[in-house]
């Protein structure tokens, strides 16, 4: 049988968390399915950028690395024949009497439906804007925390105000020699329970102050940082590594490629409540979704999984009785 002869039930676009968990759910329903990722494990941005950080919004489980977690969907995933094929990035995907085929660098395939789970996409993180920047990347300026090893007994001074930089400052806490935190704002854009906890650690806090320069050392790099709206106001501070946590940009390059076309809200996918794009059969899941109400978490994304594939499975198997609940779809 060639490729093009067989026909998957669904093809999942993207390995991160919810995609992985989508392919599980399929295989629960017994669907025949591919998972395709362009990266060269799955895991998504959870395991390319933040390995090491602590999630705390999946249900039942109190405090979970996310590599960990990424990890325990795996063990979960690889129950099902689930065809995985990574370092594979989805050049096409063209409607066709009978469903999709799917189009990558190295084969094309077909699928009744398609369930999109690309995440915010490509991903590059938001740089520092100083003169001399490229000389400290990569040896002592870092955008993500991957090896927490490498901070023990450091001086770190992380920047940033979100989610994410106050993550890094209480998982540093315990491992380096001191953790400074520089935000621009006074106010933090983070969960009020983790701002609470950075309030009550030993983080030395800096607002509003930004980084103006950083400077090699005899003892470390010695970093500048300047009160907002002054003119000269400014502090400086010795450390070892700078953690630069500004965010990510994103684009869906290779998304904007494909031959259809899908509604969308701020480069988001507009779905409905049953995780379907404006084009019939093919379905969105995650954070490159939105509807009303709509939350950028994990556990968000794993509630849409099932969803998607249970308004898949009804659509092409309507004389098969769906699960009512979880306990119902026992091997």
């Amino acid at each position: 049988m060639s490729k093009l002869d067989k026909q998957y039930d669904l093809t999942i676009v993207g390995g991160g968390p919810a995609g992985i968990f989508a392919g599980f759910y399929a295989g629960l329903r017994e669907a025949s399915a591919q998972l395709i990722e362009s990266l060269p494990v799955m895991g998504g941005q959870v395991s390319a950028l933040y390995p090491e950080k602590h999630i705390l919004d999946v249900a039942g489980i109190p405090d979970i690395q996310a590599q960990h977690l990424i990890d325990q969907q795996l063990a979960q995933f690889q129950q099902f024949p689930i065809d995985v094929k990574t370092e594979q990035t989805v050049t096409d995907i063209k409607q066709v009497a009978d469903g999709f085929e799917i189009t990558t660098p190295t084969e094309t395939t077909r699928s009744k439906t398609v369930l999109i789970a690309v995440g915010n996409g490509s991903f590059s993180p938001r740089p520092l804007v100083i003169d001399n920047v490229k000389e400290f990347e990569g040896k002592n300026l870092f955008y993500a925390i991957t090896d927490l090893k490498h901070f023990t007994n450091h001086r770190v001074l992380i920047a940033g105000g979100g989610d994410s930089a106050l993550d890094e400052a209480l998982m540093l806490e315990p491992v380096a020699k001191e953790v400074h935190l520089v935000h621009r704002r006074n106010e933090f854009r983070a969960l009020e329970h983790t701002v609470a906890q950075v309030k009550d650690s030993t983080v030395d806090v800096h607002t509003p102050y930004m980084i103006k320069a950083i400077e090699q050392g005899d003892s470390g790099l010695q970093v500048t940082i300047k009160k907002m709206r002054t003119e000269d106001d400014t502090q400086k501070i010795e450390v070892d590594d700078v953690i630069v946590s500004y965010g990510f940009t994103s684009d869906h390059k290779t998304v904007d490629g494909w031959n259809i076309d899908l509604d969308t809200d701020h480069r988001l996918f507009k779905v409905d409540t049953q995780m379907q794009t404006s084009v019939p059969g093919i379905y969105a899941i995650g954070d490159s979704v939105t509807y009303p109400g709509k939350q950028a978490l994990i556990a968000t994304a794993f509630g849409e999984a099932p969803i998607a594939v249970n308004a898949i499975m009804a659509k092409l198997y309507p004389d098969r009785r769906g699960p009512i609940h979880s306990s119902s779809i026992k091997r």
